[in-house]
């Protein structure tokens, strides 16, 4: 990236603080020097007070909602922030109605939501309602306590602090949210829902094990034991009850035992051994965090498999599990394939 030279101005930037960590996000654009063309971009970038300095512990930038209309100019309203808001009233007043299919039909087709009390995505319909028919159970209602918008043409974004006030028993939940809207068959919907408990409530929750980077290390030794067993159902136990895995070799997301087993069937017939050779932990009260590069030999045929991972550990009825595996390809090796497969289909289209 570097080799571009870019450099960066913030276009549009909303900053929340809180106790030892802060947010800014909005928009960017970069100015490449190599080549003088500009990017524009979203950005989130989350700090956090680390050793006596400010870092970012967590940052994602995404390429504008218009940019994904492949090269089309961008078309559609764009609507006010009073707009915007009233998007959520739509979503709020669903919820009063107690029903569950009726505050999933404000969610568009293609529609993910990261809920509040459940940590499992909802990625479909029915993901969607099922999850609200527990939540609305609690009778909730919400107010936007701080929040910023964002629009442009047929999109637009709202993200802030919101209360709930649960009409059950008269509880207040706090927490973060993020709504990214589009417009869909004549009419606003939500594309993107993400709830987040307030970081102050998970400093303020009582404590937990909190382990050291050796033992966290350790935990993936235990993974890597039980691939040696070659037994499926050794090594889908090391996942935690709600677990979710996305695999290195399969594009379909594993979130129960079942998936999971049937994942590793296949992937260890290549008798797989891993090291990492890259990685940094991270640990809090009864979870940790491991994330870096791995490498696996493959005792069926002696080949080795570079990939990133992150581990996401929580304990669990006494033990460390693993609550979010996730491991991909490494970027270069798939640059490196995808260039040769254009070559290949240059070669047979000549």
């Amino acid at each position: 990236f570097c080799k571009l030279e870019p450099q960066g101005t913030i276009l549009e930037s909303y900053v929340k603080i809180g106790t030892n960590w802060a947010q800014d996000s909005g928009i960017y654009e970069f100015t490449m020097g190599a080549t003088g063309a500009k990017v524009k971009a979203r950005y989130t970038f989350l700090y956090t007070f680390e050793d006596g300095q400010w870092k970012i512990a967590h940052h994602h930038s995404s390429v504008m909602p218009e940019g994904l209309l492949a090269g089309k100019k961008p078309e559609g309203d764009v609507l006010s922030s009073e707009e915007v808001r009233s998007l959520f009233d739509l979503w709020n007043n669903a919820l009063a109605t107690e029903n569950p299919e009726a505050v999933a039909a404000r969610y568009s087709k293609d529609a993910i939501l990261l809920p509040t009390v459940s940590d499992e995505p909802r990625t479909s319909k029915e993901g969607i309602t099922d999850y609200f028919v527990n939540f609305l159970k609690n009778k909730p209602q919400g107010v936007i306590t701080d929040g910023v918008t964002l629009s442009g043409p047929g999109w637009a974004e709202d993200a802030g602090v919101y209360e709930f006030t649960m009409g059950d028993d008269g509880s207040k939940v706090l927490a973060r949210y993020t709504y990214v809207y589009v417009f869909e068959d004549g009419e606003w919907k939500i594309a993107h829902h993400h709830s987040s408990v307030m970081p102050e409530e998970y400093m303020n929750a009582p404590q937990g094990e909190v382990l050291s980077d050796k033992e966290v290390r350790g935990l993936f030794n235990l993974w890597n034991d039980a691939l040696a067993t070659e037994d499926p159902s050794q090594v889908a136990a090391r996942y935690a009850k709600d677990a979710i895995l996305l695999p290195t070799v399969s594009d379909t997301p594993r979130k129960d035992p079942e998936a999971i087993t049937d994942y590793f069937v296949n992937f260890l017939k290549n008798k797989p051994q891993g090291v990492i050779t890259e990685g940094k932990t991270i640990s809090g009260p009864d979870w940790a965090e491991d994330a870096g590069v791995y490498e696996f030999t493959m005792g069926a045929d002696g080949s080795k498999v570079k990939a990133r991972y992150s581990f996401v550990y929580v304990k669990e009825d006494g033990e460390w599990k693993i609550a979010h595996h996730h491991s991909s390809a490494m970027p270069e090796g798939m640059m490196a394939a995808a260039s040769k497969v254009k070559a290949l289909q240059e070669i047979l289209s000549s």
